[in-house]
């Protein structure tokens, strides 16, 4: 079987990222087809894999790659697929439309609909440090992008969603049926500790959507010690209005992450995830979390078991909720057992069976699109 990985673009270190990797894995010949890549933050794929677009050949592509979104799609579609049985691409924008040979099966393993396209597309304009002029003409540049993005969905032969919460958007935005299997998550690499410290901690890429500003407000008035790591446009403003016992760790190392976690009182998860990979990491480490009650959070955590919710995502709910949490009753051997269903192995056997049984259907032509 020869097969192709299509990523959208390797520009930051995060879920999707740790999902190609996994995928890289179980295919260690399949070359990646990516927009463009930063090889100074992610540096754990083999580079003669690697095969960008011509949009890497652009000024200031990996520092400020927004600019050219309206050229996206076009360098997509240029990746030369006419040599592989299956296309596996791994998205949350734009890997999903390539073009490929009537011959060639594309599955198409989703993050998430685009946000910025959909569900948060009001937010995403708003939140823009640019100026009134610029703004004034991407909603514009959205709706054309937003038109591609329905008619690429139209070339996937099959959708693999990462959560229910995903496969729901699928659903919603691109009227097609898809297979939930959840991210890979290396639970090995965590241990549990008998040695709670005295703070909570959050984490990961610091921007707008994941709403690390409610844990700011929050714990500006409950004084508590809380580690947040990562790094993230938000990192300025956060500090700008953070106490001093709010501490920000910048980016970690993933032993550092390990250790961070493991001793923490728990992880608080205030966003709405498309699955929450950081959180069942904490549950690997044996700790609770404490999480904003939708998506991907109400999927891997077991209310009163492996964590609580807060009800409503503002400052006073969380607030509220962290008051009343007691760190000390809980069971970590109970709450990594719980985390073991997510781990990597798992995720690896089930991509690679319904990868080969779908490329069977395909050869069999017994194959129907998953369209509703």
């Amino acid at each position: 079987m020869r097969i192709a990985l299509v990523h959208d673009y390797l520009s930051q270190d995060g879920g999707a990222e740790r999902v190609l990797k996994s995928l890289q894995e179980i295919w260690p010949e399949a070359p990646i087809f990516v927009l463009f890549h930063d090889r100074k933050k992610i540096n754990y794929f083999d580079r003669e894999k690697i095969q960008e677009s011509f949009l890497s050949k652009m000024p200031f592509v990996r520092s400020a790659f927004q600019w050219y979104l309206p050229w996206m799609p076009s360098a997509t579609e240029h990746h030369d697929l006419r040599d592989f049985d299956v296309v596996l691409s791994s998205t949350s924008a734009f890997a999903k439309g390539v073009i490929t040979p009537p011959g060639t099966l594309h599955i198409s393993y989703c993050h998430t609909p685009p946000r910025y396209l959909w569900a948060d597309s009001n937010e995403y304009i708003a939140e823009l440090n640019h100026s009134s002029i610029i703004k004034a003409f991407l909603p514009n540049i959205l709706h054309k992008l937003r038109l591609w993005d329905k008619m690429s969905a139209d070339r996937v032969d099959h959708f693999i969603a990462n959560s229910h919460t995903v496969e729901q958007r699928i659903r919603k935005y691109y009227r097609r049926e898809s297979e939930i299997i959840h991210p890979p998550i290396e639970t090995d690499k965590f241990k549990v500790s008998n040695d709670i410290g005295d703070y909570f901690v959050s984490g990961g890429r610091l921007v707008p959507y994941k709403r690390f500003d409610l844990l700011v407000a929050a714990f500006n008035r409950l004084r508590q010690p809380l580690k947040i790591f990562g790094i993230g446009p938000e990192l300025a403003r956060l500090k700008k209005h953070a106490r001093s016992n709010i501490e920000f760790l910048g980016a970690v190392s993933e032993e550092q992450k390990y250790d961070i976690l493991s001793h923490a009182r728990a992880f608080i998860n205030p966003q709405t995830e498309d699955f929450g990979i950081t959180a069942v990491e904490a549950m690997a480490s044996g700790r609770p979390v404490i999480a904003y009650q939708d998506g991907g959070s109400t999927e891997t955590i077991r209310e009163n078991q492996t964590g609580v919710f807060f009800k409503k995502q503002n400052w006073e709910s969380l607030f509220d909720t962290v008051t009343k949490f007691n760190y000390e009753n809980w069971d970590g051997g109970l709450i990594r057992d719980h985390a073991k269903q997510f781990d990597s192995a798992k995720f690896k056997d089930r991509i690679e069976k319904f990868v080969t049984g779908k490329l069977e259907e395909f050869k069999n032509k017994s194959y129907q699109p998953a369209i509703l």
